[in-house]
Protein backbone atom coordinates (compact mmCIF):
# COMPACT_ATOMS: atom_id res chain seq x y z
CA UNK A 1 0.00 0.00 0.00
CA UNK A 2 1.21 3.56 -0.67
CA UNK A 3 3.00 5.30 2.14
CA UNK A 4 1.95 8.78 3.28
CA UNK A 5 5.42 9.86 4.41
CA UNK A 6 7.76 12.51 3.08
CA UNK A 7 9.97 11.35 0.22
CA UNK A 8 13.01 13.15 1.58
CA UNK A 9 15.84 11.12 3.09
CA UNK A 10 16.21 11.22 6.85
CA UNK A 11 19.60 11.04 8.52
CA UNK A 12 20.17 9.54 11.97
CA UNK A 13 23.20 9.27 14.21
CA UNK A 14 25.72 6.95 12.62
CA UNK A 15 27.29 3.82 14.10
CA UNK A 16 31.07 3.84 13.83
CA UNK A 17 31.88 4.36 10.16
CA UNK A 18 28.34 3.45 9.07
CA UNK A 19 25.71 6.03 8.15
CA UNK A 20 22.11 5.41 9.23
CA UNK A 21 19.52 6.86 6.86
CA UNK A 22 15.78 6.52 6.33
CA UNK A 23 14.26 6.53 2.84
CA UNK A 24 10.70 6.23 1.58
CA UNK A 25 11.14 4.93 -1.95
CA UNK A 26 9.95 1.38 -1.29
CA UNK A 27 6.76 1.78 -3.29
CA UNK A 28 3.91 -0.54 -2.26
CA UNK A 29 4.89 -2.25 0.97
CA UNK A 30 3.15 -5.03 2.91
CA UNK A 31 3.56 -5.99 6.55
CA UNK A 32 2.20 -9.52 5.99
CA UNK A 33 5.15 -11.30 4.38
CA UNK A 34 4.64 -14.22 6.78
CA UNK A 35 1.61 -15.10 4.68
CA UNK A 36 3.99 -16.49 2.06
CA UNK A 37 4.54 -19.47 4.34
CA UNK A 38 0.79 -20.05 4.44
CA UNK A 39 0.72 -19.93 0.65
CA UNK A 40 3.40 -22.62 0.52
CA UNK A 41 1.22 -24.83 2.70
CA UNK A 42 -1.74 -24.23 0.38
CA UNK A 43 0.35 -24.97 -2.70
CA UNK A 44 1.24 -28.36 -1.23
CA UNK A 45 -2.11 -29.35 0.28
CA UNK A 46 -4.70 -27.45 -1.83
CA UNK A 47 -7.00 -27.30 1.20
CA UNK A 48 -8.51 -23.93 0.24
CA UNK A 49 -8.88 -24.96 -3.38
CA UNK A 50 -10.82 -28.02 -2.23
CA UNK A 51 -12.88 -25.86 0.11
CA UNK A 52 -13.85 -23.69 -2.85
CA UNK A 53 -15.21 -26.84 -4.45
CA UNK A 54 -17.78 -27.00 -1.64
CA UNK A 55 -19.61 -24.00 -3.14
CA UNK A 56 -21.99 -23.72 -6.08
CA UNK A 57 -21.44 -20.55 -8.13
CA UNK A 58 -24.60 -19.30 -9.87
CA UNK A 59 -23.00 -16.06 -11.11
CA UNK A 60 -22.65 -15.13 -14.76
CA UNK A 61 -19.07 -16.07 -15.61
CA UNK A 62 -18.79 -13.26 -18.17
CA UNK A 63 -19.53 -10.71 -15.44
CA UNK A 64 -17.37 -12.28 -12.73
CA UNK A 65 -13.93 -10.95 -11.85
CA UNK A 66 -13.27 -12.84 -8.61
CA UNK A 67 -13.52 -16.62 -8.65
CA UNK A 68 -14.89 -18.48 -5.65
CA UNK A 69 -11.43 -19.90 -5.05
CA UNK A 70 -9.89 -16.41 -4.97
CA UNK A 71 -12.60 -15.17 -2.58
CA UNK A 72 -12.09 -18.13 -0.25
CA UNK A 73 -8.33 -17.66 -0.23
CA UNK A 74 -8.64 -13.91 0.35
CA UNK A 75 -10.98 -14.40 3.32
CA UNK A 76 -9.13 -17.31 4.93
CA UNK A 77 -5.69 -15.79 4.47
CA UNK A 78 -6.99 -12.56 5.99
CA UNK A 79 -8.32 -14.43 9.02
CA UNK A 80 -5.02 -16.29 9.43
CA UNK A 81 -3.15 -12.96 9.39
CA UNK A 82 -5.43 -11.44 12.02
CA UNK A 83 -7.90 -9.51 9.86
CA UNK A 84 -11.20 -10.71 11.27
CA UNK A 85 -13.48 -7.92 10.06
CA UNK A 86 -14.69 -7.70 6.48
CA UNK A 87 -14.08 -3.94 6.66
CA UNK A 88 -10.35 -4.68 6.72
CA UNK A 89 -10.54 -5.86 3.12
CA UNK A 90 -11.35 -2.41 1.80
CA UNK A 91 -7.69 -1.66 2.56
CA UNK A 92 -6.28 -5.16 1.97
CA UNK A 93 -7.67 -5.24 -1.55
CA UNK A 94 -4.93 -2.73 -2.49
CA UNK A 95 -2.16 -4.97 -1.10
CA UNK A 96 -0.32 -6.88 -3.89
CA UNK A 97 0.91 -9.45 -1.38
CA UNK A 98 -2.66 -10.32 -0.39
CA UNK A 99 -3.41 -10.67 -4.10
CA UNK A 100 -0.49 -13.09 -4.36
CA UNK A 101 -1.80 -15.10 -1.40
CA UNK A 102 -5.16 -15.28 -3.18
CA UNK A 103 -3.46 -16.43 -6.42
CA UNK A 104 -4.84 -13.46 -8.31
CA UNK A 105 -2.83 -13.18 -11.59
CA UNK A 106 -3.00 -9.37 -11.78
CA UNK A 107 -1.59 -8.40 -8.38
CA UNK A 108 -1.65 -4.70 -9.28
CA UNK A 109 -5.33 -4.68 -10.22
CA UNK A 110 -4.70 -2.69 -13.40
CA UNK A 111 -6.84 -4.94 -15.59
CA UNK A 112 -10.07 -4.42 -13.64
CA UNK A 113 -13.09 -3.60 -15.82
CA UNK A 114 -14.32 -0.52 -13.99
CA UNK A 115 -12.10 2.53 -13.63
CA UNK A 116 -12.92 2.93 -9.94
CA UNK A 117 -11.66 -0.62 -9.26
CA UNK A 118 -8.28 -0.21 -10.94
CA UNK A 119 -5.47 -0.65 -8.46
CA UNK A 120 -7.64 -2.98 -6.35
CA UNK A 121 -6.69 -6.54 -7.21
CA UNK A 122 -9.04 -8.12 -4.67
CA UNK A 123 -12.69 -8.03 -3.70
CA UNK A 124 -14.07 -5.53 -1.22
CA UNK A 125 -16.11 -6.13 1.89
CA UNK A 126 -19.46 -6.17 0.07
CA UNK A 127 -18.46 -8.99 -2.27
CA UNK A 128 -17.07 -11.06 0.60
CA UNK A 129 -20.20 -10.36 2.60
CA UNK A 130 -22.34 -11.84 -0.17
CA UNK A 131 -20.12 -14.92 -0.19
CA UNK A 132 -20.69 -15.53 3.52
CA UNK A 133 -24.41 -14.70 3.71
CA UNK A 134 -25.87 -16.29 0.58
CA UNK A 135 -28.95 -18.37 1.52
CA UNK A 136 -29.02 -22.05 0.57
CA UNK A 137 -31.99 -21.50 -1.77
CA UNK A 138 -30.19 -18.93 -3.95
CA UNK A 139 -29.93 -19.62 -7.69
CA UNK A 140 -29.21 -17.90 -10.99
CA UNK A 141 -32.30 -15.69 -10.61
CA UNK A 142 -31.15 -14.25 -7.29
CA UNK A 143 -30.18 -10.59 -7.49
CA UNK A 144 -26.95 -10.31 -5.51
CA UNK A 145 -26.15 -13.43 -3.50
CA UNK A 146 -25.48 -16.34 -5.82
CA UNK A 147 -22.57 -18.32 -4.32
CA UNK A 148 -24.15 -21.12 -2.29
CA UNK A 149 -22.22 -23.11 0.32
CA UNK A 150 -22.76 -26.86 0.63
CA UNK A 151 -22.25 -27.64 4.34
CA UNK A 152 -22.39 -31.40 3.81
CA UNK A 153 -19.45 -31.17 1.39
CA UNK A 154 -17.50 -29.13 3.97
CA UNK A 155 -18.21 -31.79 6.60
CA UNK A 156 -16.87 -34.48 4.26
CA UNK A 157 -13.77 -32.40 3.51
CA UNK A 158 -12.80 -32.17 7.19
CA UNK A 159 -12.97 -35.95 7.56
CA UNK A 160 -11.19 -36.59 4.26
CA UNK A 161 -8.28 -34.31 5.23
CA UNK A 162 -7.97 -36.24 8.48
CA UNK A 163 -7.94 -39.61 6.70
CA UNK A 164 -5.38 -38.43 4.15
CA UNK A 165 -2.99 -37.43 6.95
CA UNK A 166 -2.28 -41.13 7.62
CA UNK A 167 -0.23 -43.32 5.31
CA UNK A 168 -1.68 -46.48 6.87
CA UNK A 169 -4.79 -47.10 8.93
CA UNK A 170 -4.16 -46.75 12.70
CA UNK A 171 -5.15 -49.55 15.04
CA UNK A 172 -7.17 -47.16 17.19
CA UNK A 173 -8.45 -43.61 17.14
CA UNK A 174 -10.07 -41.53 19.90
CA UNK A 175 -12.74 -38.99 18.97
CA UNK A 176 -12.89 -36.20 21.55
CA UNK A 177 -16.26 -34.47 21.78
CA UNK A 178 -16.77 -31.21 23.65
CA UNK A 179 -18.97 -28.14 23.78
CA UNK A 180 -17.74 -24.69 24.73
CA UNK A 181 -19.02 -21.16 24.92
CA UNK A 182 -18.68 -18.56 22.18
CA UNK A 183 -19.60 -15.30 24.01
CA UNK A 184 -21.63 -12.63 22.23
CA UNK A 185 -21.58 -8.97 23.20
CA UNK A 186 -24.55 -7.56 21.34
CA UNK A 187 -28.04 -8.45 20.21
CA UNK A 188 -26.98 -11.19 17.81
CA UNK A 189 -29.63 -13.49 16.44
CA UNK A 190 -29.93 -16.68 18.46
CA UNK A 191 -28.21 -15.36 21.59
CA UNK A 192 -29.20 -17.02 24.85
CA UNK A 193 -28.00 -16.83 28.44
CA UNK A 194 -26.17 -19.95 29.62
CA UNK A 195 -26.12 -20.57 33.35
CA UNK A 196 -22.90 -22.59 33.41
CA UNK A 197 -20.90 -20.02 31.45
CA UNK A 198 -22.73 -17.12 33.15
CA UNK A 199 -23.23 -15.08 30.04
CA UNK A 200 -24.88 -14.76 26.66
CA UNK A 201 -23.23 -17.04 24.15
CA UNK A 202 -23.49 -19.64 21.44
CA UNK A 203 -22.66 -23.25 22.29
CA UNK A 204 -20.64 -24.79 19.43
CA UNK A 205 -19.88 -28.51 19.31
CA UNK A 206 -16.37 -29.68 18.44
CA UNK A 207 -15.04 -33.14 17.59
CA UNK A 208 -11.29 -33.69 17.39
CA UNK A 209 -9.00 -36.63 16.81
CA UNK A 210 -5.62 -35.62 18.19
CA UNK A 211 -5.01 -32.24 16.49
CA UNK A 212 -7.37 -32.86 13.58
CA UNK A 213 -10.67 -31.00 13.59
CA UNK A 214 -13.46 -33.27 12.37
CA UNK A 215 -16.52 -31.20 13.27
CA UNK A 216 -17.25 -27.59 14.26
CA UNK A 217 -20.98 -27.02 14.54
CA UNK A 218 -22.34 -23.66 15.65
CA UNK A 219 -25.35 -24.06 17.96
CA UNK A 220 -27.50 -21.84 20.12
CA UNK A 221 -27.05 -22.09 23.89
CA UNK A 222 -30.67 -22.94 24.71
CA UNK A 223 -30.14 -26.69 24.42
CA UNK A 224 -28.30 -29.62 25.94
CA UNK A 225 -24.53 -29.57 25.44
CA UNK A 226 -24.70 -33.02 23.81
CA UNK A 227 -27.44 -32.08 21.34
CA UNK A 228 -26.68 -33.33 17.85
CA UNK A 229 -23.58 -35.29 18.90
CA UNK A 230 -24.98 -38.66 17.85
CA UNK A 231 -25.74 -37.42 14.34
CA UNK A 232 -22.33 -35.81 13.94
CA UNK A 233 -20.53 -38.93 15.15
CA UNK A 234 -22.63 -41.15 12.89
CA UNK A 235 -21.51 -39.17 9.84
CA UNK A 236 -17.84 -39.12 10.85
CA UNK A 237 -17.64 -42.76 11.86
CA UNK A 238 -19.39 -43.96 8.72
CA UNK A 239 -16.88 -42.11 6.57
CA UNK A 240 -13.91 -43.33 8.65
CA UNK A 241 -15.00 -46.97 8.43
CA UNK A 242 -15.29 -46.78 4.66
CA UNK A 243 -11.53 -46.19 4.62
CA UNK A 244 -10.48 -47.96 7.83
CA UNK A 245 -12.90 -50.84 8.50
CA UNK A 246 -10.64 -52.53 11.07
CA UNK A 247 -9.74 -49.46 13.14
CA UNK A 248 -11.07 -49.39 16.70
CA UNK A 249 -12.99 -46.20 17.46
CA UNK A 250 -13.36 -44.73 20.94
CA UNK A 251 -15.54 -41.72 21.77
CA UNK A 252 -14.34 -39.63 24.70
CA UNK A 253 -16.21 -36.83 26.45
CA UNK A 254 -17.12 -35.41 29.85
CA UNK A 255 -20.26 -36.22 31.82
CA UNK A 256 -22.28 -33.82 29.69
CA UNK A 257 -22.14 -36.44 26.94
CA UNK A 258 -23.24 -39.36 29.09
CA UNK A 259 -26.65 -39.49 27.43
CA UNK A 260 -28.56 -42.73 27.00
CA UNK A 261 -29.35 -42.27 23.31
CA UNK A 262 -25.72 -41.45 22.48
CA UNK A 263 -24.19 -44.34 24.43
CA UNK A 264 -26.85 -46.77 23.21
CA UNK A 265 -25.98 -45.77 19.63
CA UNK A 266 -22.29 -46.37 20.35
CA UNK A 267 -22.98 -49.85 21.69
CA UNK A 268 -25.20 -50.69 18.73
CA UNK A 269 -22.47 -49.65 16.27
CA UNK A 270 -19.49 -51.26 18.05
CA UNK A 271 -18.04 -47.94 19.18
CA UNK A 272 -16.34 -47.85 22.57
CA UNK A 273 -16.74 -44.81 24.78
CA UNK A 274 -15.31 -43.10 27.85
CA UNK A 275 -17.32 -40.39 29.63
CA UNK A 276 -16.35 -38.87 32.94
CA UNK A 277 -17.15 -36.19 35.46
CA UNK A 278 -14.05 -34.64 36.99
CA UNK A 279 -13.46 -35.94 40.55
CA UNK A 280 -16.88 -37.55 40.69
CA UNK A 281 -17.55 -40.58 38.53
CA UNK A 282 -16.26 -42.41 35.51
CA UNK A 283 -18.58 -43.70 32.81
CA UNK A 284 -16.98 -46.28 30.59
CA UNK A 285 -17.37 -48.98 28.04
CA UNK A 286 -13.64 -49.32 27.68
CA UNK A 287 -13.29 -52.31 27.85
CA UNK A 288 -16.29 -52.99 30.14
CA UNK A 289 -19.88 -52.49 28.98
CA UNK A 290 -20.93 -51.10 32.35
CA UNK A 291 -22.16 -47.54 32.11
CA UNK A 292 -20.80 -46.32 35.44
CA UNK A 293 -17.63 -47.35 37.24
CA UNK A 294 -16.89 -45.77 40.60
CA UNK A 295 -13.28 -44.57 40.89
CA UNK A 296 -11.01 -45.96 43.54
CA UNK A 297 -10.79 -44.02 46.79
CA UNK A 298 -7.22 -43.07 45.94
CA UNK A 299 -8.33 -41.19 42.82
CA UNK A 300 -8.34 -37.42 43.15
Amino acid sequence: MNTACTAEQLEFHGLGHRAVVGQFDGGKISSDSGGLLLREVEQRTHILKRLAGCFVDHRDASQTEHSVEALIKQRVMGLALGYEDLNDHDTLRHDPLMALLSDTPDVSGQTRKRARDKGCALAGKSTLNRLELTPSAANTTSRYKKVVARPEAMDDLLVDLFLEAYETAPDEIILDVDATDDPVHGQQEGRFFHGYYRGYCYLPLYIFCDEHLLCARLRTADQDGAAGTKEELAHIIERVRLRWPQTRIIVRGDSGFCRDDLLTWCEAHDVDYVCWAWRKTVASRWPSRRRWLRPKSSMK
